[in-house]
Order: structure tokens, then C-alpha cells, then sequence
């Protein structure tokens, strides 16, 4: 037998346009087409402008269920995975779909590390009216993103919870598709949005994994049919992969506690560690905390004792300290402050979070690109939430910036974003649903 004759085969090659027109028309691309495409696009063989035809067609066609399922696996297999198989106890994880004051993620990882599991989240900055995770913990003096692997393990193995940046080796083929899919109007695609999520979530190496889904006028999914599909479509994802995944649907129609900005934030979640903070945020807190330790296994143990004894507490401290933070440092304040007043007696019947998301945005809080910059101490500070009842002249929102001239395309955001009425106000529930 020569040489020759065992030398392994050469992959499979595809003609892109071929398969553009192939999507389009509402084919089904094999396996070997799907892993091709992801590869070749990831290494510039594929032009980005037919990657953004691919995607369009994926938007209006979508994808099977073996199409996607080949999909996030081709985005896992270009880049590296990795392996927390070493650690003494379970792994799990969250991920939220992204919403207004949606802080979670800060008290949520030491409360259920302080619980023994290891939390390894691996977040992102924010793009739009949503805040990033790593916007907020960025407010904290010191506080460092980047993290090496190494380090990363490290720090699960010693406090037992990591926030941190995805490193550039994560689901490379994913990160490139993101970019494009942000400027060619294919963001909104329930396949691409599951499988940009699932792809870097199962490539972390968690072994669990819970999703709150946001439904309502301040997140992704603005209904419960569109939310619970997405849902379905990801712990389908999580499950085939080995993955234990479960989903919450959650209440995004209005902001989740009485802050949406970075700094404003982190000190909201001190708060909810402290024994304190706005009800709705220790609720769903607990929520998630006992969904992610039911997934590790750990159903036994009850979060609300570790966030009321100062467990959790303690776990931040060492966290935010093991990522060069100072959890004592004074937290950054904007340098300009402007209020918004009830103009009658009655009942807050809503606030939108869609307005009050705007509002953070334009004062300085969020971004439009990923290359700008935010100011830490921006955002909106809620006064009332929907339900309470209010005074003429009581104040219903501070806004804070460090640049006033942003004060005006801040208010007018809330124009219409709020209302005040007699009738008592019948709220939906936090959690809508549980899938998986």
C-alpha cells in the first residue's frame, strides 16, 4: 500500500453560491455543506458579503432541526472548548436574552457558588438599550474582564464563581457571524439567535445550563410565542449536545428593579447581597439560583438561606477581589443629575422598558457600536414601579450623565413611557413559563 492510498481524505468543497441559491429556495443543506460553510467563512474563503445572502435566506427559509443541529456544532468545532471536568463540584450556568436593569447575573453567580457549584459565566457588553454584563462590573475600580483560561480555572477551583470576557478562541466562526448579522438586518432570526448563544454556551464546557428568556417591550422577544420558541429551540440545542438546559420565560415589559445603567447597577445588586434590594430582583435572583442548582444536582440546598446569612456576601467580595476589583472602592457617580415628576395623584399603572432603556442608552449608559465607549456612572434611577401610588410632584426617575446636553433626548425617551391612573394595576407574573 503507498503512502498515498492512507493519507486522509480531503474535505469535502462546496460551491458557496450554490448553497446560497439552495437555502434560498428552501433547501436543506447536508452536513458536510453546513460544516464547509462555517469553516470557509470563518477562514475568509467566503466572501462576507455571501455569508450575508446565506443569512438572509436563513432568516426568511430558517433552518431544520438537523441543519441547526450541524450548524452550532460547525461554529463549536472552529474554535476550542473547554473542559471544567477537573473541578471538585458540578458546573452550571446562565444566560439571559438581555433586558432593561437586567442585573441578575452580579448577585446570581456568588449566591449559587456560596451554594457549591461552580458558576463559570462567560458574559458580554452591551449594544443597543440592554446593558452588558461586563459594562456594569467594569464600573467597579480595578474590576478586569479579560481572564486566560488558566486563570479562569483557577478561580473556579478557589472562589468557586467567574465573570468574565469569552476569549477570542470561543466559537470564532460565531463571533464573525455576529458582527455581520448586526449590520445586515439578520439579527432577528430565531435559528441564527439560538445558535450564536448555544454554540458559545456548549463550547464553555458547562455541564448545565438554565436560559431566562425575556419577553415584553424591553427585550429581544417582544411575545410569549416568539420568547417560547426561542426557548424550545435552544434547550433542543443544549440537550442534543449533553447539555442539562432548562428555560425560564420572564417579564421584560417593564425594568427589573429601580436602576438601568452600569454603575447604578452594581450597586442595586450590593443591595439585593446585603439582605436588601428591589423584591422583584431577589425573586427572580432565587429563581434562577434554584433552577441552575436543580440542574447541578443540588436541589437540596435553599439559595434564600446563603443570600440571608451572607454566603453570597462573602463570594462577591472574593470574585470581584480575584479580578482586581476593590468591592469597597467607591463606586463611580455621573457629575449631572435631572429628576422627572409625577404631574397628578394616582397609581404608576406602567413604565415602560423600552423608554427607560432609551433613556439609560442616551444618557451615556449603552452604546450604538461596539467600539464606543459608555460613562459608568450613567443611567435612570426608578423612584416608583408600576403599582405604586404617587403625588403630584413626586419624583419618578433621576437621570444621571456626566454630559447635561444629553438631558433632553433622555426625556424625551420617557415621553409616553409611563402613566399614571386610578385603576389598580394587575401585573403579570416575573416567571411566565418554565420550558425543559
Amino acid at each position: 500500500m503507498t503512502p498515498q492510498d492512507t493519507a486522509p481524505a480531503e474535505p469535502a468543497r462546496f460551491d458557496a453560491v450554490e448553497l446560497i441559491r439552495r437555502k434560498r429556495d428552501g433547501g436543506e443543506l447536508e452536513p458536510a455543506a453546513v460544516d464547509w460553510l462555517l469553516q470557509a467563512y470563518t477562514d475568509g474563503e467566503v466572501a462576507e458579503e455571501q455569508m450575508a445572502a446565506l443569512a438572509m435566506a436563513v432568516f426568511f427559509r430558517g433552518l431544520s432541526r438537523t441543519e441547526l443541529a450541524r450548524w452550532t456544532a460547525a461554529m463549536i468545532a472552529s474554535g476550542e472548548r473547554l473542559d471544567f471536568s477537573g473541578l471538585s463540584r458540578p458546573t452550571v450556568d446562565k444566560h439571559s436574552t438581555g433586558g432593561v436593569g437586567d442585573k441578575i447575573t452580579l448577585p446570581l453567580a456568588p449566591l449559587v457558588a456560596a451554594c457549591g457549584v461552580a458558576v463559570p459565566q462567560l458574559s458580554g457588553r452591551g449594544l443597543g438599550h440592554t446593558g452588558g454584563t461586563l459594562d456594569k462590573l467594569e464600573a467597579i475600580p480595578g474590576w478586569r474582564a479579560a481572564l486566560s483560561n488558566a486563570d479562569m480555572l483557577a478561580q473556579l477551583k478557589d472562589v468557586g464563581a467567574v465573570i468574565c470576557a469569552a476569549g477570542s478562541g470561543l466559537a470564532p466562526a460565531d463571533k464573525k457571524l455576529y458582527a455581520l448579522r448586526d449590520v445586515t438586518g439578520t439579527v432577528e432570526s430565531i435559528p441564527l439567535i439560538a445558535s450564536s448563544i448555544m454554540s458559545k454556551k456548549i463550547a464553555e464546557g458547562t455541564s448545565a445550563l438554565v436560559l431566562d428568556v425575556k419577553v415584553g417591550s424591553g427585550a429581544f422577544m417582544k411575545t410569549a410565542e416568539q420568547a417560547r420558541e426561542l426557548a424550545v429551540t435552544m434547550v433542543g440545542l443544549g440537550q442534543d449536545a449533553g447539555v442539562t438546559t432548562v428555560a425560564l420565560l420572564t417579564r421584560m415589559s417593564s425594568p427589573l428593579g429601580l436602576t438601568a445603567g452600569n454603575a447604578l447597577e452594581v450597586a442595586e445588586s450590593v443591595d439585593v447581597l446585603a439582605g436588601g434590594g428591589p423584591a422583584d430582583v431577589v425573586e427572580l435572583t432565587l429563581a434562577l439560583a434554584r433552577e441552575m442548582l436543580g440542574a447541578a444536582g443540588r436541589s437540596d440546598v435553599d439559595p434564600a438561606e446563603a443570600l440571608a446569612d451572607g454566603r453570597a456576601m462573602d463570594v462577591w467580595r472574593r470574585m470581584v477581589t480575584a479580578q482586581g476589583g476593590d468591592p469597597d472602592a467607591p463606586l463611580p457617580r455621573a457629575r449631572e443629575t435631572e429628576v422627572v415628576r409625577a404631574g397628578a395623584d394616582g397609581v404608576l399603572t406602567s413604565v415602560d422598558a423600552m423608554a427607560v432603556g432609551l433613556a439609560a442608552w442616551r444618557l451615556g449608559a449603552g452604546r450604538a457600536r461596539r467600539e464606543d465607549s459608555v460613562q459608568a456612572g450613567a443611567g435612570v434611577q426608578l423612584h416608583a414601579q408600576a403599582g405604586d401610588r404617587v403625588r403630584a410632584g413626586d419624583p419618578l426617575f433621576t437621570l444621571h450623565t456626566d454630559t447635561p446636553e444629553r438631558f433632553d433626548r433622555a426625556r424625551a425617551a420617557l415621553d409616553g413611557g409611563w402613566s399614571v391612573g386610578e385603576a389598580a394595576v394587575d401585573l403579570e407574573p416575573l416567571v411566565l413559563d418554565r420550558i425543559g
